[in-house]
């Protein structure tokens, strides 16, 4: 790509987003004026009912900050706030959301940032337009402003009788409406990443507040995972009890009564040896589909990799597989990582109308990263029943993130992230 026209167009596009943060700030600073308020009606207790939803509103203010920062700088922000508790009393909800450092950055932010704006983001616009006045002053402006009586201060130039009949002012006021042109596309961009740092140094998380949060995420995901594994083990309990346990039972009886037709009718024993031994069969075969359920022999000897090969060979839709792994995963990561790829192949199938999955597997930046594309018809979310959300649990047990990209009309695209190290392949 021709990286110059690319500058140039940020250039030209760097000004103006500031004047949309700048228009940010009238409702900024209404809110954060009722904010006060509601704190000077706290002794009356009037102030603990109207600081919990205000405080609310401040972070849906905050949000719109974050999403349009982002936007037009670059700069990501994770929104700093610890989850909410349902049913909380509003007592303790007002003392909670006032022992939240982010609620007094906001306030902050709130304060400062209609000045900070002017002399960041939304300068260079400002030079522009008054860049532009400049020229319209010299050009015909001037000479209606000094008409009717009129004069103004245009930098050092003062625009009053005679101004018409002087060309220096106006090519000087000309001279000047350039120059804070240039100057407001020169530093548009370089002011607009000011402003992101700062929004992202006052509006993102804390380090303290990122380690709240991470514990936070930790506390939860191993919750799931608690829960999941004791769902796993019911029903495994009940695989057997109802599968394999009852079968062995059977030919347990089966066996007992062999054993008293022996001498009495050989032919009838005969005929129910053959059923015991058609039993133990399938009991076994019930116990080998429950054992690759917990944990497949290809993916203990094989790796992950081939693994996912195997599911692809098996799948009834055309499945390519990709995987650039120098090494193997942990046991636990590549169980989990098997078994939410199988999950997300079982949704293609069952809920995509696809004919085609692509996977990939590679390791990169200390994770191991999955991403399986299908050419179906899109229109999936992590809210839709299709299970993404289990996957979600079980991958946040390593921490462990899911991503999903799903367009109506296709493809969708689930990418997993596993922070995890390689052993060496043997």
């Amino acid at each position: 790509m021709d990286i110059a026209p690319t500058r140039r167009l940020t250039r030209l596009r760097a000004p103006w987003p500031g004047l949309g943060f700048l228009l940010l700030g009238v409702p900024t600073c209404l809110l954060y004026c009722a904010y006060l308020t509601a704190f000077g009606l706290v002794g009356i207790g009037l102030g603990v009912l109207l600081v919990p939803p205000l405080t609310i509103a401040v972070r849906g203010l905050t949000d719109v900050y974050r999403r349009r920062i982002s936007a037009v700088t670059g700069t990501e922000i994770e929104r700093p706030y610890l989850p909410d508790v349902p049913g909380e009393p509003i007592h303790r909800r007002f003392i909670r959301l006032l022992q939240d450092p982010a609620t007094w950055r906001d306030l902050l932010w709130m304060a400062a940032d209609p000045i900070v704006v002017l002399f960041t983001a939304a300068l260079p616009g400002l030079l522009i337009i008054e860049g532009v006045w400049g020229w319209l002053l010299a050009g015909f402006a001037g000479d209606l402003l000094t008409q009717y009586g009129g004069n103004d201060w245009y930098l050092f130039i003062h625009v009053t009788d005679g101004f018409g009949d002087d060309p220096t002012q106006r090519i000087g006021t000309a001279a000047l409406g350039t120059v804070l042109i240039a100057l407001g596309f020169a530093f548009g961009p370089a002011l607009l990443r000011a402003y992101g740092r700062w929004g992202a140094a006052l509006l993102g998380p804390t380090e303290a507040s990122k380690l709240k949060l991470r514990v936070r995420h930790l506390t939860e995901s191993r919750s799931d995972a608690v829960d999941a594994s004791a769902a796993e083990l019911r029903r495994i309990e009940r695989d057997l009890h109802d599968g394999a346990q009852a079968r062995l039972v059977a030919m347990g009886m089966s066996l007992g009564a062999i054993e008293h037709l022996l001498d009495k009718d050989p032919e009838k024993a005969r005929l129910l040896l053959a059923r015991a031994r058609e039993s133990s069969a399938q009991a076994l075969a019930e116990l080998r589909d429950l054992v690759r359920g917990i944990h497949p022999p290809v993916l203990a000897d094989r790796g992950v990799a081939d693994a996912v090969r195997a599911l692809a060979l098996d799948h009834p839709l055309a499945v390519e597989v990709t995987a650039d792994l120098p090494g193997r995963p942990g046991a636990p990561v590549e169980s989990a990582a098997y078994f939410a790829v199988a999950e997300i192949l079982t949704n293609a199938a069952k809920h995509s109308g696809a004919s085609r999955v692509w996977i990939d597997l590679r390791h990169a930046g200390g994770a191991l990263r999955i991403s399986v594309t299908d050419d179906g018809r899109g229109g999936a979310s992590l809210d839709g029943g299709t299970g993404l959300r289990g996957i979600e649990r079980r991958i946040g047990a390593f921490d462990g993130v899911l991503a999903l990209n799903s367009p109506p009309g296709g493809p969708t695209v689930v990418t997993l992230e596993l922070p995890c190290g390689l052993n060496a392949l043997a």
